[in-house]
């Protein structure tokens, strides 16, 4: 059984352990936009969920995910930007994919992320966030507890 990072004292080696998971190409994809992320949002603090299946990192200017503008997810099937608030954010482009209020657009390159478009998403994603984007400060790296996190601390019973 391989050893599992501690989720508190290590948090980039338990997010390493989660993206084991993927492929390599999914991980390098999630990671440069996880970077890319952080740039554009230095003062959000980094959510981390493992929902079993699928990894999120939330940007939140609070500790709540719900609070949050945008997210990061990998499912083996591929990396998704969510916009949290994306059903009242124009798109007139339609680069948004889902119907509820959290939607999504799927990326295969960093290089989507930095096409004026999207940029103007998350411009409109600050400006409809529920709690303001802090100006200054640096956001923290949290992890969160879900149902999958916490099964897999549990000990297998023999």
């Amino acid at each position: 059984m391989a050893a599992r990072a501690s989720t508190t004292a290590n948090p980039e080696a338990y997010i390493a352990t989660l993206m084991a998971r993927f492929d390599s190409k999914e991980q390098q994809l999630f990671q440069a936009l996880r970077k890319a992320l952080r740039k554009r949002f230095p003062t959000l603090n980094e959510l981390v969920y493992d929902y079993g299946k699928k990894v999120v990192i939330g940007y939140s200017p609070t500790e709540a995910g719900g609070e949050g503008l945008v997210a990061l997810s990998a499912d083996g099937e591929g990396v998704r930007l969510y916009l949290t608030n994306g059903s009242s954010i124009p798109d007139p482009r339609k680069l948004l994919l889902g119907k509820a209020g959290a939607r999504y657009m799927v990326l295969e390159s960093i290089q989507e992320l930095q096409k004026a478009e999207v940029e103007a998403l998350l411009c409109a994603a600050v400006e409809r966030a529920k709690v303001p984007v802090p100006a200054g400060g640096k956001g923290a790296l949290i992890v969160k507890e879900t149902t999958a996190s916490k099964k897999a601390k549990k000990p297998v019973k023999r």
